[in-house]
């Protein structure tokens, strides 16, 4: 069977229930693609509801975005409110800042309600990587407080600089409800508690084919699955599957960096609060501690879907750039993955036809976003469509470019690597 990437999330991931292949023709009442945070969180909500419900994962459960990403539990969306408010009015973007509460509500009270030993913590740093972007931290608290959302601090750079081991920002935007997990190890709780629910999981069971109709069918190379509906979660690895949704998101790698556990003090000079942190250029790094002190540094992102032969020296440079007092720590662990974004950064919530319905291009926030669009899928499936509709009411464009539009968006991100250096 196909493993985890190499990564400090599979060597520390907590023993996971292997998985069979499919191996027959079978009807169930809802048929999942994919084992990620999206397809276990609306498969574990069908289930609990009382659906008969089958996930199948070309791979293993988590091995995508979902078992490899930074962990950062994110507010909001990749756009402002103010953005959002532009694009569906007051009365919608209130709906979408209700949606992300649950969706960092949501993670909260499933760690609690399974027992999920993921390492979860509250606390998260925006970083001003120049000086005038201190003003986007004020405006976001502001914008924030507006919803209802207070549990913020602006602080200075030399405030900062008691909370973060370097002089590289400038200031920050701190708040007390975001923060960090071991993702794999939330997704395989999720699993856990799906299968205990009543799910089927089944691994390494590709869906090669879905043909839509009153009922559905979802070909795999050994077994068909005829489900009164279908959930498509198979976010940047969906592929051309569903080709009126392939164009509407762009798989993006980004890296990790993970150095060997740190001693407490050298930890807590790093990340005094073991807060996340992400600055705020417009390519970011993000960064946090793992439960073992290790320092896991994510960032440059890639674009043009090629990774670096090297990826130890591929990330280093920038880790050090951050924290040079790193320079001897060994490096145990270096991984890439990719995630999908969407032309405008929202998240791609939708349905197809009367029965097909799909989530995904989270954008950098799937984490949380993820999850609650799961649930949210589970509910519409009920009957219950009040916030999907909301949030499937974005018009998401393709990206422009067909068959070029990779080289067309690794020359749109130059322009945003500029930027972040010229601004």
């Amino acid at each position: 069977m196909s493993d985890h990437t190499s990564s400090y999330y599979a060597a520390s991931a907590a023993p996971g229930d292997p998985h069979p292949r499919l191996s027959a023709d079978i009807v169930t009442d809802v048929c999942v693609i994919g084992g990620g945070f999206t397809g276990l969180s609306a498969a574990l909500h069908l289930a609990e509801a009382g659906f008969e419900v089958t996930l199948i994962e070309a791979e293993r459960i988590a091995w995508g975005a979902s078992g490899r990403n930074g962990g950062q539990i994110c507010t909001a969306y990749n756009r402002s409110m103010a953005e959002i408010e532009s694009l569906v009015g007051p009365e919608a973007a209130r709906v979408f800042w209700d949606i992300d509460k649950m969706a960092k509500d949501l993670i909260r009270e499933r760690v609690k309600r399974h027992s999920i030993s993921c390492d979860l913590h509250w606390g998260y740093l925006h970083a001003a990587a120049k000086p005038g972007h201190m003003n986007g931290m004020t405006e976001t608290a502001d914008e924030w407080a507006r919803y209802g959302y207070a549990e913020t601090e602006i602080l200075d750079k030399s405030q900062l600089e008691q909370r973060l081991g370097t002089h590289a920002y400038h200031g920050a935007l701190w708040e007390r409800n975001a923060g960090h997990l071991h993702p794999l190890n939330y997704a395989l709780g999720l699993a856990r508690a799906a299968s205990k629910a009543g799910v089927k999981l089944y691994e390494e069971t590709r869906a090669t084919r879905i043909d839509e109709g009153t009922s559905c069918t979802v070909t795999t190379a050994s077994g068909t699955i005829t489900a009164r509906y279908i959930v498509a979660a198979g976010n940047a690895y969906l592929g051309n599957l569903l080709p009126h949704l392939h164009h509407r998101v762009m798989p993006v790698k980004s890296f990790i960096l993970a150095t060997e556990p740190l001693d407490d003090t050298t930890a807590r000079n790093l990340i005094r609060d073991k807060d996340a942190v992400a600055d705020s250029n417009n390519i970011c790094d993000y960064f946090r501690l793992s439960a073992d002190q290790r320092m896991l540094f994510g960032g440059r992102a890639n674009y043009s879907g090629l990774e670096p032969n090297d990826l130890f020296s591929y990330m280093r440079p920038r880790m050090l750039r951050i924290f040079p007092q790193l320079a001897n720590a060994r490096l145990d662990y270096c991984w890439g993955g990719t995630m999908a974004i969407t032309l405008d950064r929202m998240p791609h919530v939708g349905k197809v036809g009367k029965n097909l319905f799909f989530a995904h291009g989270y954008s950098g926030h799937g984490v949380a976003l993820s999850g609650v669009a799961g649930e949210l899928i589970a509910d519409a499936v009920q009957g219950t469509a009040e916030q999907f509709d909301v949030m499937s009411r974005i018009q998401h464009q393709a990206f422009p470019g067909g068959p070029v539009r990779m080289p067309m968006l690794a020359l749109g991100m130059l322009y945003y690597r500029l930027k972040d250096v010229l601004s």
